[in-house]
């Protein structure tokens, strides 16, 4: 800073004397100015002993399209695989008899690693597996309140569920396996269900199609025969013949 304001005061000294001033003169000036900042060790005008120094300077992140696009493909690639290797489990572990995950992996079309990537131990998978179809089941209700009458949203809900708990039944073991002790497992997963059907219940209630004051809780237990059902029969008869008689005791 001392040397910028020397710098601007003999500009205005020789500006003053402007009569008195040449090229040449000027010339010197400048060079003698230069000198002075060169023995100083700041040619590059830097406050004299504190050398410029440019590492470490923040500089601002590449950035394309192309860079922003590959990371949208990876990570749908992984959304994709995540939910093969769920459904490949989902039928592998609800079919008779043991199966290891790399038989699950082929299924699904995938490599080991990126199995184990997503699921690093068996009891993760299971676990995620029956996490997995709770969810579908809980956001099943409100599509098809968006996209069906009431009425129709409660029997094909209903049938969601008899799906549910032929699934149930099938990871039954594994999930026994699966689960540790005192787990709040099932507990978890409960409440979503019970609240989903409570939805459905309130615009079928609402339409007139069932009897008001419902309590889902009731009507889960009157539909508890589902998990009765051997997966290995004609489960979906069976099914229907026993919501049709707990809807029957529904109607308004």
């Amino acid at each position: 800073m001392l040397l910028t304001i020397g710098y601007v005061g003999v500009i205005l000294f020789l500006t003053s004397r402007r009569s008195q001033v040449t090229p040449s003169t000027l010339a010197i000036g400048t060079g003698r100015l230069g000198g002075l900042a060169r023995s100083m060790g700041t040619s590059s005008g830097e406050f004299p002993g504190r050398p410029h120094n440019n590492r470490g300077s923040p500089r601002l992140a590449s950035w394309s399209p192309g860079v922003a696009g590959a990371t949208r493909r990876r990570r749908s690639d992984a959304a994709q695989n995540r939910e093969a290797i769920l459904a490949a489990a989902l039928a592998a572990l609800t079919e008779p008899g043991e199966v290891s995950l790399n038989a699950i992996a082929k299924r699904a079309g995938v490599a080991n690693a990126t199995l184990y990537r997503h699921f690093p131990t068996r009891e993760s998978l299971v676990l995620e597996v029956y996490r997995h179809e709770v969810r579908q089941l809980v956001a099943t209700a409100d599509q098809l309140l968006a996209e069906r009458e009431p009425a129709d949203a409660l029997r094909e809900w209903v049938a969601r569920l008899a799906q549910y708990a032929m699934t149930k039944h099938g990871l039954a073991q594994a999930i026994r396996a699966a689960a540790s002790p005192g787990s709040a497992l099932f507990e978890e997963t409960y409440s979503p269900i019970v609240a989903a059907l409570g939805r459905v219940l309130a615009a079928a209630e609402q339409a007139g199609v069932v009897r008001a004051g419902l309590d889902p809780d009731d009507v889960i237990l009157a539909l508890a025969g589902l998990w009765e059902i051997d997966p290995a029969t004609d489960w979906k008869a069976r099914a229907r013949t026993l919501y049709d008689l707990v809807f029957t005791g529904l109607k308004a």
